[in-house]
């Protein structure tokens, strides 16, 4: 059954003027989905409601399971309406609420450090689905649209590889901005990416602002290949020159997050390595202490060592911050809820 949050207003009005709804009723229903109600709980006519509920799904995603962390992050397993499983995590800073969203169900790239992409890719998520990730957890903070929204931020950094997802993804950052709608401003929202170049490209020729995060996590191609498996096809210079051409169009700086792996990228001749490549970009570093993955042989260099990578980055005039670990008592790795949740109820479509 088609879903009505995957819909703008503009469509949602082709779509119920043949079921005789229109005008501010539509309006109505648009606000209140973006709000997470079901059609029950809107303040439209019974018959209405009927009708919507015999031809359409309100909200795509249910919350499944949550974890809660010592530093307040909670961890969200969701349920979709075909009965496969999403993560996301929503983190509390002093100056909001950030949630990350997953964009596909699994993902195909590959990267050794994830856990999302044990089954490959199942199958990508609708703008609708994306979106309902962050209505149901505006809602289950008791936020409501306009001053009254709960969510500040958004990172699309869960499952899945956004560029993988283009069209649905793209249309998600115009419903999610939709000034009727939960109105974030694209500077509040970042696009993580593995590197698709022309995809990057064509998001900076469509006219997109947002903060691209691009997964480098090696200084060398031949390092990135041995940890991401889009190396064989993207060279970091390839990659490079998309992240200049999206600063020319969107005057917006670039982050770069760099894993770091215990004795594969985390010496002074890595430090180095990358602040070269990164020379002449308006860019940041984000840098991470790889989190343990129990599929994986890969292990992480002690935040000891990444507070020396970043001093080492810093002093070779590169703007750059050790990130800040959030959740890490529950199952802080991406893709790592979900995989259990699957491992103990076989429950994988």
């Amino acid at each position: 059954m088609e879903c009505l949050l995957d819909y703008t207003k503009e469509e949602m009005i082709e779509k119920l003027a043949p079921l005789g709804i229109k005008g501010y009723r539509v309006e109505q229903i648009f606000v209140g989905l973006n709000q997470g109600k079901t059609f029950v709980e809107m303040n439209i006519p019974q018959d209405i409601k009927q009708t919507l509920a015999n031809n359409f799904a309100s909200q795509p995603i249910t919350i499944l399971d949550k974890r809660i962390s010592v530093d307040g992050t909670i961890k969200f397993l969701y349920r979709l309406s075909d009965n496969n499983i999403i993560e996301g995590v929503l983190m509390k800073y002093k100056y909001g609420n950030t949630l990350c969203v997953s964009t596909q169900v699994g993902c195909r790239m590959g990267c050794k450090f994830c856990a999302s992409t044990l089954h490959g890719l199942v199958r990508n998520l609708t703008a609708g689905e994306i979106l309902g990730q962050v209505v149901t957890i505006n809602k289950f903070l008791g936020g409501k649209l306009g001053e009254n929204r709960m969510i500040t931020n958004i990172v699309l950094m869960g499952s899945g590889e956004p560029l993988d997802n283009y069209e649905n993804v793209t249309k998600f950052l115009r419903l999610v901005t939709d000034k009727k709608g939960l109105n974030i401003s694209e500077r509040n929202i970042s696009l993580s990416t593995c590197g698709l170049v022309e995809k990057i490209k064509q998001l900076a020729d469509d006219g997109f602002k947002v903060t691209l995060t691009i997964s480098l996590h090696a200084s060398t191609d031949e390092e990135r290949k041995e940890l991401m498996p889009i190396a064989n096809k993207y060279s970091i210079k390839e990659i490079l020159d998309a992240c200049h051409y999206y600063y020319s169009k969107s005057n917006r700086r670039v982050v770069f997050e760099y894993v770091l792996v215990k004795d594969k990228n985390d010496s002074f001749e890595d430090a180095k390595k990358l602040a070269g490549l990164l020379s002449g970009l308006m860019s940041h570093i984000n840098v991470i202490p790889l989190n343990s993955v129990e599929e994986r042989d890969l292990i992480g260099s002690t935040r000891e060592q990444a507070a020396k990578f970043v001093q080492m980055l810093s002093k070779l005039g590169q703007s750059a911050t050790l990130r800040r670990t959030l959740g890490e008592d529950i199952d802080g790795a991406c893709g790592q809820l979900r995989q259990k949740y699957i491992d103990s109820n076989g429950n994988l479509n």
